[in-house]
C-alpha cells in the first residue's frame, strides 16, 4: 500500500526530486511532455519541468491509455501515481530519477499543445530565425534552460561579490539626453515637448560620475544600455553591463578592486561546460604593444604568435624588394609573423593563406621558408643572406621556420597582421601531430590594455577627435594639454581583454572643469558646446568633483565565453535576429496615424520602405 502525501493541486515534488528513498509513496508531478513512447500497449512517458525528467508509466489495460497515448509532446500535463523502482536492468544511470519510475493513476492535461516547429527533446539543428519566432519553445531546450540559468547565477555572483566590497547598487535613468559615447543612440520621442527626444542610455556614464560628484564612494549597477549599432555575433542592439565607479583611486586601485570580482566569477563557473577551464590573469600591455606584438587592442593571448617590425630590414641598401620599399618610402611599415616548424608543408600550406590574404582584400601574403639552411619562397631572392639573418634575430627563427610578411601605412598594417596572426594560428593547428601554435585550449587569458591614446586624426573629417571616452583624464594633466601634441597625449583609460573579446572598459575620469574644456577644445568642441551637451556634469565638477574613475564589464560576453557560445543571441531569454527584428513580439512595427499625430511627427520614408508599404 503506497505512502500518500498531502496533495498540492499541482505538484507534491519537482521532476528532478525523486529516488528511491520516495518508493512506494503517492506523488503528484507537473510538467511537459518530453517523449511520449508506445511499448507494447505499455505507454512511458517523460515528464520534464525546469529542474528534471522523471519517467512515468501507464500500465497495459488502464483506461487512461486511449486518452493519454493523443496527447503530443510539449503538452503540459499533471500526473498522480506511486514511486516504483525500475528493474536493475531498467536503471537510467545518467538520469537523476534514473532508479525510479511514477505508475500513472490520474493524469490531467493542463495545456495541449498543436505540432510543434521544432524539437525540443531532440536538437534537429532549427536555424536561428524559427527559433526566435518561436522563443518560447527554444527556451524550453535543456541547453538554452542552462544558459539562462548560468546568467542568473553570474549575475547573483557579481552582486554579492559585489556588495562584500562595500559597493551599492543605484538604478540611473533610462530615458536621458543623447551623450557622444561612440554609437548612435535610440531616440524616444517627446510628447509633452515636442520636436525634441529623449536617449535611451549608451551606458550611465554620466549619472555614475554624477553619484561620486554627489558623495557616494562605491556604486555599481546591471546596468541596461542601448546603442543603435549593426548587429554581429557578439554585439546586440541592448544589453546589460556591469557598471562600476569609485572615488579617490588610481587607475591601478580600480583594477586591484574589480580584479578579484571577476577572476572569482569565472572560477566559480569554469566547469560550467563540462570542462574546468584555467583562469590566468598575465600582466599589463600597453595599446602600443599590443598593436604591434598582436595587431589588435583586444588581441587573443591564448595565441601563441607574435607581431614583429622589420621595417629597418627592408629599408636596407642591400634589400631590392621594390613593392615594400615604395610603402617604406612614403611612411609606411612592414611587419611580420613568425610560423615555427612548417619546412615539411606543401606548396598548398602557403597557398591557402596567400589565397586567405587575397580574400581579406590584400595582393597576398609573402613569405621565406629557412629550409637547408638557407632563405626560400617567393622573395627570397630579393633579401641577401645578411639581411635574411637579421630576420632570424628579430623573430626568433630557427630552421624550418617560415616568416610571413605585412607591409602597409602603420594602421592598416598592424590590423591586417593581427587577422594574419589569427589565420596562421588556425593554419598551424590543424598540422596532423603539430599543434606547435595552436590556441591553447580550456584556459581564459585575461590582460588589462592600458595607456590608449587620448586622440586620433579623424581621417574623414581631418580633424583631431577623441580616440575613446571624451571624460578621460589626460596623462600629464592640463600640462599635456597645453605642450604636447595631441596625437602624442596617452589618457588614463584601459580595456580588459579575454580571449579575443573586449570585456571592460574604462577609465579614470576628468574631474576638473578648466581640463576639460581644454581636451574638448583640442577636438573642436568649442565652450558653448561643452555647457549646451554636458552642462550638468561640468557644473558639478566646479561645486567640488573627487577623484574617481571606474569602467563597465559586459555580462553578456562574460556569460557567452563561460558557456563557451559563438552568439550572444545564445545567452538572453528573449532577443531580436541580426537585422535587430523581433519575429516573436513582431518588432518593430507600424504605429498609428493618431500616435504620430500625438508625438508631433510626420514619416519621411526613403522611398524603399515607401513602396513596400503600397505593395503591402
Amino acid at each position: 500500500m503506497g505512502i500518500t502525501l498531502a496533495m498540492h493541486d499541482f505538484r507534491t515534488h519537482t521532476c528532478a526530486d525523486l529516488r528511491k528513498d520516495n518508493v512506494d509513496q503517492t506523488v503528484r508531478l507537473s510538467g511537459w511532455i518530453h517523449k511520449i513512447r508506445d511499448h507494447g500497449g505499455v505507454l512511458f512517458i517523460d515528464l520534464r519541468d525546469t529542474y528534471g525528467l522523471t519517467q512515468c508509466v501507464i500500465e497495459e489495460g488502464s483506461d487512461l491509455l486511449k486518452t493519454v497515448e493523443k496527447w503530443r509532446n510539449e503538452s503540459v500535463i499533471t500526473v498522480t501515481g506511486t514511486v516504483k523502482a525500475r528493474a536493475a536492468e531498467a536503471v537510467n544511470s545518467k538520469m537523476a530519477t534514473g532508479e525510479i519510475e511514477i505508475y500513472i493513476e490520474q493524469a490531467e492535461l493542463q495545456g495541449a499543445a498543436d505540432v510543434i516547429p521544432f524539437q525540443v527533446a531532440d536538437d534537429d539543428q532549427a536555424g536561428e530565425e524559427i527559433r526566435l519566432k518561436y522563443r518560447y519553445i527554444d527556451l524550453r531546450r535543456e541547453k538554452m534552460q542552462k544558459n539562462i540559468r548560468l546568467r542568473n547565477n553570474v549575475v547573483s555572483s557579481m552582486r554579492k561579490r559585489m556588495w562584500d566590497k562595500g559597493f551599492q547598487e543605484f538604478q540611473t535613468p533610462i530615458l536621458t539626453a543623447s551623450s557622444p559615447e561612440g554609437a548612435r543612440d535610440y531616440l524616444v520621442p517627446s510628447r509633452l515637448h515636442p520636436g525634441k527626444f529623449y536617449a535611451l542610455p549608451q551606458a550611465p556614464q554620466m549619472f555614475k560620475q554624477l553619484l561620486m560628484m554627489g558623495g557616494f564612494d562605491r556604486y555599481f549597477q546591471i546596468a541596461p544600455c542601448f546603442r543603435d549599432e549593426d548587429g554581429r555575433a557578439d554585439r546586440l542592439a541592448e544589453f546589460y553591463q556591469l557598471d562600476v565607479e569609485m572615488s579617490f583611486v588610481t587607475q591601478d586601485e580600480v583594477h586591484a578592486t574589480i580584479q578579484p570580482v571577476v577572476q572569482g566569477i569565472f572560477e566559480e563557473f569554469a566547469d560550467f561546460t563540462g570542462e574546468k577551464r584555467d583562469v590566468q590573469w598575465l600582466p599589463n600591455l600597453t595599446y602600443a604593444d599590443a598593436m604591434l606584438k598582436y595587431g589588435s587592442d583586444k588581441p587573443d593571448l591564448r595565441n601563441p604568435l607574435e607581431i614583429v617590425d622589420v621595417t629597418d630590414v627592408f629599408a636596407r641598401d642591400d634589400v631590392e624588394f621594390k613593392a615594400f620599399k615604395g610603402v617604406i618610402a612614403s611612411g609606411g611599415v612592414v611587419r611580420a609573423i613568425r610560423a615555427p616548424a612548417v619546412a615539411d608543408q606543401p606548396r598548398s600550406f602557403f597557398d591557402k593563406l596567400n589565397s586567405w590574404a587575397q580574400g581579406e582584400g590584400a595582393p597576398g601574403l609573402g613569405y621565406v621558408l629557412f629550409k637547408d639552411g638557407e632563405g626560400a619562397g617567393p622573395i627570397a631572392k630579393f633579401i641577401p643572406a645578411a639581411a635574411q639573418d637579421e630576420l632570424k634575430k628579430i623573430a626568433g627563427l630557427e630552421e624550418g621556420d617560415a616568416i610571413f610578411f605585412i607591409c602597409n601605412q602603420e594602421k592598416d598594417a598592424a590590423k591586417f597582421a593581427g587577422k594574419a596572426r589569427d589565420a596562421i594560428c588556425d593554419s598551424l593547428s590543424v598540422i596532423e601531430g603539430g599543434h606547435v601554435a595552436a590556441r591553447e585550449s580550456g584556459v581564459y587569458k585575461f590582460c588589462w590594455i592600458v595607456d590608449f591614446p587620448m586622440y586620433e586624426f579623424d581621417d574623414k573629417a581631418q580633424k583631431i577627435d577623441f580616440s575613446h571616452n571624451p571624460f578621460s583624464m589626460p596623462q600629464g594633466g592640463m600640462e599635456a594639454l597645453e605642450n604636447k601634441n595631441p596625437e602624442e597625449i596617452l589618457a588614463y583609460q584601459y580595456d580588459c581583454v579575454c580571449n579575443g573579446f573586449e570585456l571592460a572598459s574604462g577609465a579614470i575620469r576628468n574631474h576638473k572643469p578648466e581640463i576639460m574644456e581644454k581636451a574638448f577644445g583640442l577636438a573642436g568642441y568649442g565652450r558653448e558646446v561643452l555647457e549646451a551637451e554636458f552642462g550638468g556634469m561640468l557644473n558639478a565638477m566646479r561645486y567640488g568633483a573627487p577623484p574617481h574613475g571606474g569602467l563597465a564589464f559586459g555580462l553578456d560576453r562574460i556569460v557567452m565565453l563561460l558557456a563557451d557560445e559563438p552568439n550572444l543571441r545564445e545567452v538572453y531569454a528573449f532577443v531580436m535576429n541580426g537585422q535587430y527584428e523581433d519575429a516573436m513580439m513582431n518588432a518593430p512595427s507600424d504605429i498609428t496615424p493618431e500616435q504620430l499625430k500625438d508625438l508631433h511627427i510626420k514619416l519621411n520614408l526613403p522611398k524603399k520602405a515607401v513602396d513596400s508599404e503600397e505593395a503591402a
